[in-house]
């Protein structure tokens, strides 16, 4: 297997950065613990004063299709994406009052759009902010995440328990599935917004 063909998607999926304190602690919409549970990690560390969880549920589902992993430790019936989220940062030790809210998000662009939103009406100027997602994600998670919080800094922070990681997400067909994808999405997903890109920079293109 060609080792510098893998390691060019590796790099470009996979984005992580070495920790700093923060204004915020960033967490689009999932089904799985693992992500706030890591957020509250963070968070009782001090690396970040809030804590802003994005997501009603999947578009293509239509409704919040429930705890994905450790439903025993996270029982109950939950009608958003942000409600689960909200309730795993609690059972961690994350005051209320240190979790924002945004709950109307049904897809990755949407939690940036949205969670803009949240921050704006609050008033807090985010410098820097941290991003906890998954780590097959965390491309996509920041480059939309970028486009909303242009001068923002983000350090990407990919949870660790995690089946399809950096140095074996080839190896399994689950895990090239889910790394393809990504890059599948980027590609198609970002079309409409490089348009309006071009149109932003005067382009005559026709």
């Amino acid at each position: 297997m060609n080792q510098a063909f893998l390691n060019q998607m590796t790099e470009f999926i996979f984005v992580e950065h070495k920790l700093q304190k923060a204004d915020i602690i960033f967490i689009p919409g999932s089904g799985h613990p693992q992500l706030a549970e890591e957020a509250a990690h963070l968070y009782k560390q001090g690396l970040a004063p809030w804590i802003l969880p994005s997501g009603r549920y999947s578009i293509t589902r239509g409704k919040f299709m429930g705890v994905q992993e450790k439903q025993e430790r996270y029982p109950g019936d939950f009608e958003t994406e942000w409600e689960f989220l909200a309730q795993v940062l609690m059972q961690n030790k994350v005051p209320k009052e240190a979790i924002l809210k945004e709950n109307q998000a049904t897809y990755t662009y949407e939690n940036a759009i949205y969670s803009r939103k949240v921050t704006d009406q609050m008033g807090l100027e985010v410098k820097r902010a941290i991003l906890c997602c998954k780590p097959y994600h965390a491309r996509r998670c920041l480059l939309y995440y970028q486009l909303l919080y242009p001068e923002t800094e983000f350090l990407v922070h990919p949870i660790t328990e995690s089946p399809v990681r950096r140095e074996n997400w080839f190896l399994t067909e689950q895990g090239t599935n889910l790394v393809l994808g990504e890059i599948e999405r980027i590609g198609t997903q970002f079309h409409e917004i490089m348009r309006e890109m071009r149109e932003s920079f005067g382009s005559t293109e026709k």
